[in-house]
């Protein structure tokens, strides 16, 4: 194999696919990027076996040919080269080693054979839809930080996405929850996702989808089966495991009769929230929201440190209210709102509280309350 690439193409393909690789691994192949030189293009393929990144980038290649050789050692070197550099790549037919050359940097690199390299990506994709960039980067950044770290509910270890009727219309919903809050957005359905399975996108393969759709002008060509997703936009194709579970019936935990409105600004709200929630331990992140009529007072007690209260003026005329919140929890929510105003539908300190963003009615989130 001899081919020759502009250093910026290379670290743009290497960026992509070597996150996707482990630091450590105990199976060698897996610590590896597949390179392959062909026609006029060089092709690059990672995996950890659960997810697997392919991109191509435009090359000049003399001599076609393929190897795999240390996906972070590979990306680190490049990375280190001078800007506008052209890099060449090349293999002896007897030599068991890569020979990167740039400019007066030489640099070889142990190789481990192609075959050897695993693919994930092969079976049949009976769905198809496509999507811009920006709806799907939408539906990932309202609901990801509430996937559950907790890996025995391995279940909720992603997004749930699935096509919905709602209001008689056909929608493609993102659904997270961690069981202390839940997070569901949703857009128009796209052509093609009517009958799709509902699945559920496991946190590695999520957010490596939400650097790749970075680019709102481009469109995402999403392909399911019943076991694996695979993602493309523009020469990178992702490919990922689906999550073997059953995704709860996240219906029954959104409120529907929360008679108490509390309408209030966004941003003073949540900054109201992160200068009380300061005097906070790591422990005990409770904030007691007192509601009465026009205000609320934020308050936060921490035994070993002190305490902190704080009013602001808010919309509500309900009766007289006292509930508690994780502190974080509340501004994870509150910045995923686009609108001025943060509406709370509340029912009373031990049931879950619904909150609106008033500028979007595709989102909602749910929030347990904490004892405080």
């Amino acid at each position: 194999m001899r081919v020759t690439i502009e250093r910026s193409n290379l670290l743009k393909s290497l960026n992509h696919v070597h996150r996707v690789v482990e630091r450590r691994n105990t199976i060698p192949i897996l610590s590896n990027v597949l390179i392959r030189a062909d026609g006029s293009e060089l092709h690059l393929k990672a995996t950890d076996l659960d997810l697997e990144v392919f991109e191509k980038a435009p090359a000049m290649v003399e001599q076609a040919g393929a190897t795999t050789v240390p996906a972070h050692m590979l990306y680190d070197i490049v990375r280190k080269l001078p800007e506008g550099s052209e890099v060449m790549l090349a293999t002896e037919a007897d030599s068991n080693s890569l020979k990167i050359v740039a400019g007066r940097s030489r640099f070889t690199l142990q190789m481990l054979p192609e075959s050897d390299f695993p693919d994930i990506a092969a079976g049949d994709f009976p769905h198809t839809f496509r999507l811009p960039a920006k709806e799907l980067a939408s539906l990932i950044e309202r609901t990801q930080f509430a996937i559950s770290t907790e890996e025995t509910r391995y279940y909720l270890n992603g997004i749930f996405l699935h096509a919905v009727e709602d209001a008689g219309k056909l929608h493609l919903r993102a659904v997270a929850t961690d069981g202390h809050r839940l997070a569901r957005a949703q857009v128009d359905a796209p052509n093609g996702c009517e009958g799709m399975p509902g699945v559920i996108i496991p946190r590695k393969a999520v957010g490596e989808i939400q650097k790749l759709v970075e680019e709102p002008d481009a469109s995402v060509t999403i392909e399911l089966s019943e076991t694996k997703i695979r993602i493309t936009v523009g020469p990178v194709i992702l490919t990922s495991k689906l999550i073997d579970g059953t995704f709860p019936d996240y219906n029954r935990v959104i409120p529907t009769g929360n008679d108490k409105e509390l309408t209030m600004d966004r941003s003073s709200f949540a900054s109201a929230v992160d200068r009380v929630s300061t005097i906070s331990s790591e422990r005990g992140r409770a904030v007691k929201m007192q509601l009465g009529d026009g205000q609320v007072v934020l308050t936060v007690n921490n035994p070993d440190s002190g305490s902190a209260t704080e009013e602001i003026p808010v919309g509500y005329e309900g009766a007289p209210l006292e509930i508690g919140f994780n502190s974080r929890y509340l501004l994870d929510i509150t910045s995923q709102l686009n609108g001025e105003e943060a509406i709370f539908l509340l029912a009373d300190p031990g049931s879950p509280t619904l909150i609106r963003d008033s500028s979007d009615a595709n989102a909602i989130y749910v929030l347990m309350p904490m004892r405080v």
